[in-house]
């Protein structure tokens, strides 16, 4: 389960909707068996990857940050404009994590980040292929350093 925050602040354990929530699966070979047929052939035979490859990533990264003893937590304000995947801390600061399937902008991320009506979010992390960096707002990684994140954090 993954909760709506009613705000991207903090705390995330006292700030969520519990009626409001997406499902993600422990096992992305799970997720991938709950399509139709059609749709787990084409993923068999390499084909429309890429309607499906926001869902199974963003399902695999969930697993992961679940398997590293996280709560799932992701964000939409009413309005649409700002949408966050998940959400994690370190000592002093609420952290967006961003999934990002293409190499597309990063929107939200750069809005969470830059705003002043945010105070807990100091910086971010980008997901995705792509190499280890910091750009000064975000840091990205590619997706299966997931598994050290809490680490990274917790030495940070």
């Amino acid at each position: 389960m993954c909760y709506c925050l009613e705000r991207p602040e903090l705390p995330l354990g006292g700030n969520f909707n519990p009626d409001n929530y997406r499902i993600y699966f422990r096992d992305t070979g799970l997720l991938i068996g709950s399509l139709d047929e059609e749709a787990q052939e084409d993923l068999r035979n390499n084909k429309n990857f890429n309607t499906y490859k926001g869902a199974i990533y963003e399902n695999m990264i969930g697993d992961m940050l679940v398997k590293e003893g996280y709560h799932l937590y992701f964000y939409k304000n009413e309005k649409g404009t700002i949408e966050m995947d998940f959400f994690v801390r370190d000592r002093n600061s609420l952290i967006p994590v961003e999934v990002k399937a293409n190499d597309g902008a990063t929107i939200s991320l750069n809005n969470l980040i830059e705003s002043e009506k945010y105070k807990d979010i100091q910086y971010g992390i980008k997901l995705g292929y792509k190499n280890i960096g910091f750009n000064g707002k975000f840091y990205t990684f590619p997706y299966f350093l997931t598994f050290l994140l809490k680490r990274y954090l917790k030495e940070k």
